[in-house]
């Protein structure tokens, strides 16, 4: 399942995260949601993030 998560903490500060998204999907999914909240302060990327990239290599092999 596909879902986009805003945290919000005490100090006001917020985090999206998206979870169950391949590669730079959760970008795409998540892009208004940050558009309305302000700018990006900082960016941590999943594993599953490069995992697109991964299985793209494997089938250019093929």
């Amino acid at each position: 399942m596909k879902t986009i998560e805003v945290i919000v903490s005490p100090d006001g500060s917020s985090r999206v995260e998206t979870n169950g998204f391949t590669g730079s999907d959760c970008r795409q999914a998540s892009e208004f949601i940050e558009h309305a909240l302000g700018s990006r302060s900082s960016e941590r990327l999943k594993p599953e993030f490069h995992q697109a990239n991964i299985e793209a290599q494997q089938q250019a092999r093929q």
